[in-house]
């Protein structure tokens, strides 16, 4: 996929999904924002590697549940690389618990993070697609939110809402020429596996038809394609990444 001359600003992006994203992106030609929050260390690295793959990059270290910082991210990244042509919403935090355990605030952060945080970054930059006519807003959900997870109401009820909020936005944008799709990852060999017990994975892994744990690239490649040209005729999709799960 050519996405020369894209500016792509990526949330979330300093492990994970959100990095093997914001490589690929830069793979493909982009010039590449990277949102974290707390690993400084891990996001340097990443603007190292887009830079010696040639395109330009930038580090922006910004809670996205904060609407003031996130402005002023967006403001930050239009003024370095340009107006941003490809978002891709993927910060996102975890505070897994059974719900009658759950303390207020593990409900709260997460909603924070994972929902209001997704209204935060996109609020000023679909302002400015509508605007120039064109853009790509991916955003990444997951599949908890189709089918529901013990001990992630909290969890669930945000991605629940980030599928929501795609479906209703890109009713809204399609006739700017701005196209808004999310993805649904399954299990995928992150570090948000890494604390189950090896059983429990396992467990899973036997549920999956294609035997196995989906790769944090496998994601990427998926959202670099919904983020090119080549997906011109799709918006207001969920797509499953799962091995056939769902």
């Amino acid at each position: 996929m050519d996405l020369a001359g894209k500016v792509a600003l990526v949330t979330g992006a300093s492990r994970g999904i959100g990095r093997d994203i914001a490589l690929l992106l830069a793979e493909n030609g982009a010039d590449v924002a990277v949102n974290y929050h707390t690993s400084d260390e891990a996001a340097a690295e990443i603007e190292s590697e887009i830079v010696k793959l040639g395109r330009k990059a930038m580090r922006i270290k910004c809670s996205v549940a904060d609407y003031e910082a996130a402005q002023g991210m967006a403001a930050a990244v239009r003024d370095e690389l340009g107006p941003v042509d490809i978002l891709v919403n993927n910060a996102g935090i975890l505070r897994d618990k059974f719900f009658i355990n759950m303390e207020p605030e593990d409900w709260t952060d997460v909603i924070q993070t994972d929902l209001i945080g997704l209204f935060n970054v996109t609020k000023m930059i679909a302002f400015s697609m509508v605007r120039r006519g064109k853009g790509k807003i991916i955003n990444v959900s997951s599949l908890s939110a189709l089918v529901g997870a013990p001990g992630q109401t909290n969890y669930t009820a945000a991605k629940g809402g980030v599928i929501g909020f795609t479906k209703s936005l890109s009713r809204e944008l399609a006739s700017f020429g701005i196209a808004v799709n999310a993805v649904a990852p399954g299990y995928i060999d992150t570090d948000m596996l890494k604390g189950m017990p090896e059983e429990v994975l396992s467990r899973y892994r036997e549920l999956i038809p294609m035997g196995r744990l989906g790769t944090a690239e496998e994601v990427a490649q998926l959202v670099v394609f919904l983020a090119s040209d080549k997906s011109g005729y799709i918006t207001g999709q969920v797509i499953r990444v799962d091995g056939g799960l769902y």
